[in-house]
């Protein structure tokens, strides 16, 4: 992925006390990029495909992905060992909703429970 000059982009949009965006319908690369230097992790491909896999989840269902249904997901695309929560957990260290959905531009889930 390419780099944005993203934080003008994140300016404008409706955010809560800890930063998730109140409407999913905002999120775009720019914002994306921005959350992800927020959160400090360095986004590689992995990183971008589990954005992109809670992106499409919630685009099916209008509901933010619980870990193990994203897990599901990683399973079908990358086997049984990259499918583990502490493989998730590497590349998202803050946790699954903390940074992960965060970045991806879900509300805040309402039930954090999805990181256990």
């Amino acid at each position: 992925m390419e780099k944005f000059d993203s934080r003008a982009d994140l300016a404008r949009v409706g955010r809560d006390n800890e930063g998730y965006l109140l409407d999913p319908e905002d999120w775009n690369d720019a914002i994306a990029h921005a959350l992800a230097d927020e959160t400090g992790i360095e986004m590689s491909d992995e990183h971008w495909r589990i954005v992109e896999l809670i992106r499409e989840s919630f685009e099916t269902t209008q509901v933010v992905p619980e870990a193990r249904r994203l897990l599901q997901l990683m399973k079908s695309e990358w086997g049984p060992e990259r499918a583990t929560r502490r493989y998730l957990y590497q590349l998202f260290p803050t946790g699954y909703a903390q940074s992960a959905c965060k970045i991806a531009g879900m509300r805040k889930p309402l039930k954090l429970m999805l990181d256990v």
